[in-house]
């Protein structure tokens, strides 16, 4: 049980306290039983007034854990992996990496050959345990694989994937849930340009969005088939649709998703 597990976050930016505050939120999870780690510690007060370890010193958060998330920048992974390596004991912890780019055979290029190592790649939903988090792995057993499935399930939704498609989920998952923000903006500010106060536009949008997300999920339907429930024909919304794609939106859509993955891909 993940409950039973000491758990540390180091280098806890965005990402790291999205899914701390994703594990807080289990009635089953000792505050604890959570470190985190970060060199300017001020901006994890909320955490630390919750009961977990808050403090700067990655050597200890390492030694004293079950599971140990790297939250770094991926430039910074190979010098905490040195730092840390000292006090990791391939038989008690597993490593997690949540860092873009950085391959499973980088970290062994620095870690002993028999740590269980994982790369993780969940995105800032983890926060209200919706995230959606990909993760590959070598050499980790059921039993292993079963206590990382468990932790990000606790904040969303696991996929086990080959690494070769980790980058593809980065951009899919973790920079998507942008993709859709800025879609979720111009919405709101379509709708306070045909008249709508913008507090009221954003609750539309909201739960807009949400339940097309929901009616995917529950039916398991292609987006297209939801679409052409709501197309009527010579009515408003088909007449919406051309045009955004004569402005061209999947295209914009499709090309954003590729020159990010070309970014990474790098």
């Amino acid at each position: 049980m993940i409950s039973n597990l000491k758990i540390a976050i180091i280098g806890c930016g965005n990402l790291g306290t999205s899914i701390a505050s994703g594990l807080l939120m289990r009635e089953d999870f000792d505050p604890k039983n959570l470190t985190l780690t970060k060199r300017n510690t001020a901006s994890l007060a909320e955490f630390e007034a919750k009961g977990v370890h808050v403090h700067s010193d990655n050597l200890s958060a390492a030694q004293y854990a079950d599971l140990v998330l790297l939250g770094v920048k991926p430039y910074n992974v190979t010098n905490i992996l040195r730092e840390i390596k000292p006090v990791l004991d391939p038989k008690k912890q597993l490593l997690i990496s949540l860092a873009t780019g950085i391959t499973l055979k980088e970290m062994y290029g620095v870690l002993d050959a028999q740590t269980v190592t994982f790369r993780a790649m969940p995105n800032i939903a983890a926060d209200i345990q919706e995230s959606i988090t990909c993760v590959c792995h070598e050499q980790a057993n059921p039993i292993q694989l079963e206590q990382v499935k468990e932790l990000f399930d606790s904040i969303g939704f696991t996929i086990s994937i080959d690494e070769n498609l980790m980058e593809a989920a980065t951009v899919l998952g973790a920079c998507g849930i942008a993709y859709v923000l800025r879609f979720m903006r111009a919405m709101i500010q379509g709708g306070i340009q045909i008249g709508f106060d913008s507090v009221t536009a954003s609750k539309i949008v909201n739960q807009t969005v949400k339940g097309a997300a929901e009616l995917m999920i529950q039916k398991n339907v292609h987006p297209e088939a939801a679409i052409d429930k709501v197309t009527t024909p010579k009515g408003c919304t088909i007449v919406g649709l051309n045009e955004m794609e004569h402005q061209g939106f999947s295209s914009a859509m499709v090309r954003g998703v590729i020159a990010s993955y070309d970014k990474i891909a790098k």
